[in-house]
């Protein structure tokens, strides 16, 4: 007899606010199967706020009171068991966090977690990453944000290292990023892989999937080379803005953080000396579906 159920998961990033809704169906003595049902995304971009004036505007709280009552209502209807909503690098630095935090709960029920960057690479472990890593090789994984990257050695199919840098899209646009901290972050890299030879990139991050879906190369187990990815990068940077969006058909929201985001990934290629990156598609959000299940399922024994 099968066991089907929902689950939630809010991620409320520096660049958008997403709702992932996954169903779980279990078959006695098989492995569960996880299948996105719903997944939506709104561009409210938080970390415009808060790493150029350290707070949530009012209107961007407005703007995520009448995202969440939205999400609630789509989960209602969806019949989802369990949720659960984590807010990153944005929502950890604006002073008025809380405060908003507060305020949500109070006008739409839904309970927001702020999570560290030490947690939110452990959620994001909690995905079917395994599959992909081999326990013969080793890996960088990077999960570019707005606000964050974070950065994961695996070797022999165990976790080596992980850390997390304030380096992400939006405060690359805004011109928020430090030096210092490209250079700590290279420093970090070559450190931790400098003893792996032919190490490749696993990247996570709703820019990298937009960059293998425009390559063709869309799929399970698929790659980009580390030349394609640099030309790639070199194309983006000879288009205008407006281009972009019409030659490219990126939506405004991703054809300006899309280049920092590159710039990101072939930096920590260059650093650790990868040639190419696995694109699996997973992020927080699977993460979180993938911690409920077993949540529940811990719960039922």
């Amino acid at each position: 007899m099968l066991r089907i159920e929902k689950y939630g998961a809010i991620d409320i990033g520096s660049n958008a606010i997403r709702l992932l809704i996954s169903s779980v169906t279990e078959e006695e003595g098989k492995d569960a199967r996880f299948k996105k049902t719903s997944l939506i995304r709104v561009p409210i971009r938080l970390g415009a706020d808060v790493f150029t004036a350290n707070k949530i505007s009012e209107a961007n709280i407005e703007r995520m009171i009448d995202a969440m009552q939205s999400y609630q209502l789509l989960m209602k209807v969806h019949g989802v068991k369990m949720y659960r909503a984590c807010a990153t690098s944005a929502m950890r630095e604006a002073t008025n966090g809380k405060e908003v935090v507060e305020l949500i709960k109070e006008k739409t029920g839904i309970k927001i977690d702020i999570i560290d960057g030490k947690e939110e690479a452990a959620i994001i472990a909690m995905t079917n990453l395994n599959e992909l890593i081999q326990t013969d090789a080793s890996y960088l994984y990077v999960d570019v944000g707005g606000g964050s990257t974070e950065f994961t050695v695996f070797h022999s199919g165990k976790t080596i290292a992980s850390k997390s840098f304030k380096l992400g899209t939006v405060r690359l646009l805004n011109d928020h990023v430090k030096a210092e901290t490209w250079e700590e972050a290279e420093k970090w890299i070559k450190e931790h892989t400098a003893s792996y030879q032919e190490l490749s990139l696993i990247g996570s991050g709703g820019n990298i999937n937009n960059i293998i879906k425009n390559s063709g190369k869309e799929g399970a187990g698929k790659s980009l080379s580390y030349l394609y990815l640099s030309s790639y990068y070199k194309l983006l940077n000879s288009l205008s803005y407006e281009d972009r969006i019409w030659q490219l058909k990126l939506n405004p929201d991703r054809a300006d953080v899309i280049i920092p985001a590159a710039r990101i990934y072939l930096s920590a290629m260059k650093w650790s000396g990868a040639r190419k990156i696995h694109v699996p598609k997973i992020g927080l959000s699977d993460g979180i579906i993938k911690s409920l299940y077993n949540k529940s399922k811990k719960e039922r024994c």
